[in-house]
């Protein structure tokens, strides 16, 4: 069984306020893409990788997985219109590659950098026992659910009753396919990840274990703390 990483990069990140994608940002000399990418290169696991990526910088992309030496790196293809056209777009190139149903796609967001070897491990382990695995946290904050206005709120949610999805996504080809395939029969056309699009069909999605420092880089103040933690050493107790 087979498992290939599905990077989506397919955004042009116009909430960061920058003049090129987000995910081709440089940190630390090195592109947010590669610093992805090479935890996926690094896992014994993965076997492949297949990049979303935006129009326009596919030779760029290239070039720095050449410099990097991100070897796996199998295919690029071009982003969606939005994030389930996008996904589409991605694990359909891995059944051009000749990829079987049964094998596994990693679908991960290019802006989470700071995925980790054990998020990946868990991932890719409760996927082969439950069929798919999204990776999840807790909600460990109060959370005011919106009102008809954004003023003010009279609701809170029960956070024992939550928890917050994060990527990577994993699910057999074959059933990420199939899925993809009812919800264009449906209608359903712009669910925003792969766990939302499963449970609008009905379908079930199992846990898999996630972390705090798993951020998602959106917002200008999400690099600082991005920067921060490639700069914070964990102490012994934490490895």
């Amino acid at each position: 069984m087979k498992k290939i990483g599905v990077i989506i990069a397919g955004g042009v990140g116009a909430r960061m306020g920058q003049s090129i994608p987000k995910q081709f940002l440089n940190v630390g000399e090195k592109p947010i893409i590669i610093y992805t990418l090479e935890i996926f290169q690094r896992h014994p696991n993965i076997d492949s990788i297949v990049v979303v990526c935006l129009d326009g910088w596919h030779e760029i992309l290239k070039s720095y997985a050449n410099q990097f030496e991100i070897t796996k790196l199998e295919s690029i293809v071009s982003g969606g219109q939005n994030g389930q056209e996008s996904i589409k777009n991605g694990i359909n190139e891995v059944k051009r590659l000749g990829y079987s149903d049964d094998d596994i796609v990693l679908i991960h967001d290019a802006i989470r950098p700071m995925v980790s070897t054990e998020i990946l491990s868990d991932n890719i382990a409760k996927s082969e026992t439950y069929g798919n695995a999204t990776t999840v946290v807790p909600c460990t904050t109060v959370v005011l659910k919106k009102g008809d206005n954004d003023i003010y709120s009279e609701e809170v949610v029960n956070r024992d009753e939550l928890y917050l999805t994060q990527t990577p996504q994993a699910f057999r080809l074959g059933e990420i396919l199939s899925a993809h395939k009812e919800a264009e029969e449906k209608g359903i056309t712009n669910s925003v990840a792969s766990c939302d699009l499963f449970t609008k069909l009905g379908k079930k999605v199992y846990y898999s274990a996630g972390s705090e420092t798993n951020i998602k880089l959106t917002r200008p103040g999400d690099i600082q703390i991005f920067k921060a933690l490639l700069n914070v050493k964990k102490p012994d107790w934490m490895k």
